[in-house]
């Protein structure tokens, strides 16, 4: 099985966006999909349909970010979800400054501020923003820490 494709929604008027263009990157995320699309408890979902402006502290410059998900519940709450890697949602461990350790710094740093934009977005919207792992989609706790 591929890690990225076309999600094609069974449920295309639940789908906020074109339901003909539905890319998944992640078998986690094709996961995801799958449960939004099914979860009769989820009126609306949208994948990469919101951009959120960041500045990056890498380069300083200003960048769109596309958060992996948008949902609204039967409650009429209103998600934004990241899906990541566990190991992607917390700091590298020090150790020696090789390329990787580089990169993997690079990319914590990009993360903290995408997440603190969509944050501030959730915040001034009265929506919630949770990053869900492996450990959630292993499980099936995908709303567990709302």
């Amino acid at each position: 099985m591929s890690y990225k494709g076309k999600y094609k929604p069974a449920n295309r008027k639940k789908y906020k966006g074109d339901p003909d263009n539905v890319i998944y990157r992640s078998l986690w995320e094709r996961k995801f999909m799958i449960y939004c699309d099914t979860n009769p408890s989820i009126l609306e979902w949208g994948s990469e349909e919101i951009i959120i402006p960041y500045v990056s502290p890498i380069d300083g410059k200003r960048h769109r970010y596309f958060p992996d998900f948008y949902i609204k519940t039967d409650n009429n709450d209103k998600f934004l979800v990241e899906v990541k890697p566990k190991a992607q949602t917390r700091p590298p461990k020090k150790r020696k400054k090789t390329s990787r350790y580089l990169y993997e710094m690079n990319t914590w740093g990009v993360n903290q501020a995408k997440w603190e934009a969509a944050e501030n977005v959730c915040k001034r919207n009265g929506w919630k923003f949770i990053i869900l792992t492996e450990d959630h989609l292993n499980t099936h706790k995908y709303m567990s820490n709302k």
